[in-house]
């Protein structure tokens, strides 16, 4: 077995979207003879828990902790919240906030904690680190961000012990689609920037998760930058048959922020249930995550309340059997140009249940391109009232019909298992090339 290091901020009992790309990576290392140790902080401000995740970790792997200072109660006492508050993900604020004193909070955030709020860490973790493989020695190093302050991490220990590095991009960095909402200073803007190139210019190999995310580093810095896609757990989805809902349900999984308010669906959904009598009998709309107090705003605006299932969180298992039973997937994606690099892992498993996507987003993004490719549902234009009324309409006259059922192209390439595979090659081909240095 070869070792490689995986230094990472999510991981279980972590729940959602930032920890399951490397779980499940970790997951599957050993079957293509990779031994992981994994770096994770000791004392994290998580926005959600999931311990139903922890059955993925391998019983007998070894995990190394360092403390994280994180300046989250400032945030909390200038936005106004308790100090047992979860930070949400992203930028979802689940209750109203004084709008100054948001976009005061966000512009310190940009501009004194450069590259993020997990800034403390990078310091410690690299000596801490640098201390361990003295006395026990691996032959690869992987960071993954965001946090993009894990990069920083992998910098320092690149210039300390000088192994092999490959930097995991989940998300772009400066091209991110809330960066320009940081309100950057320009010296701040440098900063960020020069953190980035000075990553994208030293890791030995970096990959990405998506081909758009690619072409946009490239422009960066020019280097080859593999995909290595998200996707889904085939063991997650050895359930068994799972029963249909029987109304027709319209379900979101995951966060959903304010930009990505999708306010024309609630707008055609609240005439709909005005115009057809039949539609209103079964129409029930299930959100499942942290939700931005504007989404539900929207949807009692258009009086659609009484429709709604709000779920705020669900055990990653008990979400994967949710998304199976629902009639139709929601995947919302916000008309920002940065938000076209976006594939969240969702999507994947939006893929695997085998249920109609209905996309919204950016028509020329990566998301759309895989829907496309895969033939897994309908594409519509953001703001395109005509489009999505007609496309709602026939998803719900083939439920009427007990027809609305999906018929994918192969979806095997797409598994973690797979995924885990592409990776272990790149990490071969790395050690290669380093030992003939």
């Amino acid at each position: 077995m070869k070792k490689v290091l995986v230094i990472t901020y999510y991981w279980p009992p972590s729940g959602g979207s930032g920890v399951q790309r490397w779980l499940k990576f970790v997951k599957y290392l050993r079957e293509y003879h990779w031994e992981p140790v994994v770096f994770i902080p000791e004392n994290p401000e998580y926005p959600v828990y999931d311990h139903s995740l922890l059955k993925d970790v391998p019983s007998d792997l070894t995990i190394l902790k360092g403390p994280v200072w994180e300046p989250f109660k400032i945030y909390k006492i200038l936005t106004g919240r308790k100090k047992n508050d979860r930070m949400g993900a992203g930028f979802i604020m689940e209750r109203r906030t004084s709008k100054g004193l948001q976009a005061l909070s966000l512009w310190i955030r940009g501009n004194f904690f450069i590259p993020d709020a997990r800034k403390f860490w990078i310091k410690p973790s690299a000596k801490f680190l640098a201390t361990y493989l003295k006395d026990n020695p691996v032959d690869a190093i992987i960071t993954t961000g965001p946090p993009m302050s894990v990069h920083m991490i992998g910098l320092k220990l690149k210039k300390e012990v000088g192994l092999p590095w490959l930097a995991d991009f989940r998300d772009p960095w400066t091209q991110v689609d809330f960066y320009r909402e940081l309100h950057l200073m320009k010296w701040a803007d440098h900063k960020h920037q020069y953190f980035e190139k000075q990553v994208l210019r030293t890791a030995d190999r970096i990959t990405v998760v998506s081909q758009g995310m690619a072409d946009d580093f490239r422009q960066i810095v020019d280097r080859p930058y593999p995909v290595i896609t998200n996707g889904y757990d085939e063991e997650d989805f050895k359930n068994g048959a799972v029963e249909l809902d029987p109304f027709f349900s319209m379900a979101h999984f995951g966060s959903l922020s304010q930009k990505a308010n999708p306010v024309v669906l609630w707008q055609i959904l609240g005439d709909m249930v005005k115009e057809l009598p039949d539609f209103a009998r079964v129409l029930k709309i299930k959100m499942v995550g942290q939700v931005d107090h504007s989404v539900m705003e929207s949807i009692e605006v258009h009086g659609l309340t009484p429709f709604l299932l709000r779920i705020p969180y669900l055990e990653h298992d008990k979400m994967v059997k949710e998304m199976q039973r629902s009639q139709v997937l929601l995947l919302l994606i916000n008309p920002d140009p940065g938000a076209r690099l976006i594939v969240t892992g969702k999507l994947f498993e939006y893929l695997a249940a085998r249920r109609p996507i209905l996309f919204i987003g950016p028509e020329d993004g990566d998301a759309a391109g895989i829907i496309r490719e895969f033939n897994t549902g309908s594409i519509v234009k953001i703001n395109d009232e005509q489009g999505l009324y007609t496309q709602l309409l026939n998803y719900f006259n083939k439920y009427k019909k007990d027809t609305l059922c999906l018929k994918t192209n192969n979806l095997t390439w797409l598994t973690r298992r797979k995924q885990t595979g592409f990776l272990s090659d790149i990490l071969n081909e790395l050690l290669e090339s380093h030992d003939l240095k």
